[in-house]
């Protein structure tokens, strides 16, 4: 009599890392153009997965400015970063802010902000 074992192995899936979560961001006119300063909150390890940038959208997703971050922030957590001489065309009344990491690359969440008058 044969014996047949089988053998059923795992599926190994990369796990999906955790998104930088956009905590506060704050806009305020710049002469011609704008000033934002976003607070983003993302458990980076290091060089290998790290809050790696965010950027201001219209609401047709047009990239309108972004913000690079050139290092992870592990024992810094949440940091604040600014970016400045953002322009934004003078019939838009909010913009959106999308962070990034450096595994997942850009979220799908955005945070609305509405630009005073």
């Amino acid at each position: 009599m044969h014996k047949i074992t089988f053998l059923i192995l795992g599926l190994a899936t990369p796990a999906l890392a955790e998104a930088p979560v956009i905590a506060a961001a704050q806009v305020a006119r710049d002469e011609s153009a704008w000033r934002f300063d976003v607070t983003l909150s993302h458990p980076d390890t290091g060089w290998d997965h790290y809050a790696d940038g965010w950027r201001v959208e219209d609401a047709d997703g047009a990239i309108l400015g972004t913000r690079t971050l050139l290092h992870p922030h592990v024992n810094e957590q949440p940091f604040t970063r600014s970016l400045g001489n953002v322009v934004v065309p003078p019939d838009l009344t909010e913009v959106f802010i999308r962070a990034k990491c450096s595994v997942d690359g850009w979220s799908t969440d955005t945070m609305s902000i509405a630009l005073p008058d």
